[in-house]
């Protein structure tokens, strides 16, 4: 007992040194922490050297690790922003995810894939990542450009977008239905719940937050470790609702996260609680998932299913670009900025892989195609900087860099 458990600690130990190293390593060249993690996860796991191996406490960490993860994406998010975005970001977001996750789905029918997996396909595809765009946005230093108002808006509106489709396609995997009327059943159960979040999440839970913290105060609770239990009870009762409607877990956390930002606290509390669920997550939590994540990759798909892998990544990488350039067009971007808009919105990571590894656990997907859709995240990640910058110096060039005095998209 007391080996195993060495063992464990060992193994926990490794998996955080290496996360650490080289997360570290990967952001100093400009790519997102998780990129490196996964990185460590294929070198020293079971892929190439196997000296990080599975196990049960790694897996109940990388599973609270996504739980954790989702609540901080939600917090990333506000809520009062996507309505104030006005339609370039909108229909960037639109357009950046139903071209690719209608050519998903295609080539899922294509290669013999089942709806389920067909639907995997097309979600993995249309997924884009919001820490991705912050970080280019911020070392290009163009955050007052219009350009970044509308991808930061287009990656909010597509995270939403993203996760109220996965509640439907979760929903439909549950039933397995196929006809119209069940689908309908499915999508209209998961916008019925998202709709009640959002009336109890912006109109109730501040209030009832207020209350609590009056009585918290009255009775000498207030203090940071207090409010950052509460905001976990909060986030864990979203969860319950979430999965008492057939939901997974991740959807609820990812509403209380939204919600969190909007309940109102006071300032210190808040920015406390904001940063301690960062720490947890990214420091400690997320970290692990990601790592394990690469557990289950499988190298052999660049041997055995090189041409789906090429396939996938092409489709995904351009389908993304003209989606959101196309639908950029009847607004009042130019032609360019829509492109370069397209190149930023490539980046995936975070909730693609979240996404793609819950379709795994639940023996929607397998190995194979799991690997390719996390290798398809990695490989068009690896392409948002290099992209962007170019564009970047092309709109310069030609005099088509245009600056707004603040970050507010332009409305009218």
């Amino acid at each position: 007992m007391v080996e195993a458990a060495s063992i464990d600690l060992l193994n926990l130990l490794l998996v955080l040194t290496l996360a650490w190293i080289f997360g570290i390593l990967v952001e100093r060249i400009g790519y997102p922490a998780l990129m490196g993690e996964i990185l460590a996860g294929i070198l020293f796991g079971p892929a190439l050297l196997g000296l990080l191996h599975p196990s049960e406490v790694l897996d109940i960490f990388a599973e609270l690790g996504v739980f954790l993860l989702m609540i901080y994406v939600g917090m990333e998010v506000d809520i009062h922003d996507l309505f104030k975005l006005g339609p370039q970001a909108l229909m960037v977001a639109f357009g950046g995810f139903v071209v690719p996750f209608s050519l998903g789905y295609l080539v899922g029918g294509l290669i013999g894939a089942t709806i389920g997996q067909s639907l995997f396909i097309g979600i993995a595809m249309a997924a884009t990542s919001l820490a991705t765009k912050s970080r280019i946005l911020v070392d290009l230093d163009i955050l007052d450009t219009r350009i970044a108002g509308v991808l930061l808006g287009g990656a909010l509106l597509s995270d939403v977008g993203v996760m109220v489709v996965f509640a439907g396609i979760m929903g439909f995997i549950e039933t397995g239905e196929v006809t119209v009327l069940g689908l309908g059943f499915v999508v209209g159960k998961a916008l019925l719940f998202f709709a009640a979040a959002l009336v109890f999440g912006d109109r109730v839970l501040p209030h009832l937050w207020e209350q609590l913290e009056d009585w918290m105060e009255r009775h000498k609770f207030v203090d940071k470790t207090s409010a950052f239990t509460v905001a976990l009870v909060v986030a864990l009762i979203f969860a319950f609702f979430a999965a008492l409607v057939d939901l997974h877990m991740i959807i609820g956390g990812f509403i209380a996260g939204l919600f969190l930002r909007q309940a109102q606290l006071d300032p210190d509390i808040y920015n406390h609680m904001y940063s301690v669920m960062y720490d947890l997550a990214m420091g400690f939590f997320a970290p692990i998932f990601f790592v394990t994540v690469a557990f289950e990759l499988s190298l052999n798909v660049f041997t055995q299913s090189l041409g789906l892998l090429v396939l996938i990544i092409a489709l995904a990488f351009v389908s993304k670009i003209f989606g959101s350039w196309l639908f950029a067009l009847p607004t009042k971007l130019s032609s360019k900025e829509g492109l370069v808009i397209g190149f930023g919105m490539n980046g995936r990571g975070t909730v693609e892989i979240v996404i793609v590894s819950i379709a795994l656990s639940a023996g929607v997907i397998g190995q194979e195609l799991f690997s390719i859709l996390v290798f398809t995240a990695i490989f068009t990640t690896t392409l948002v900087p290099p992209t962007v910058k170019w564009g970047i110096d092309w709109l310069e060039k030609t005099d088509e860099l245009v600056f707004t005095e603040n970050l507010d998209v332009e409305t009218d």
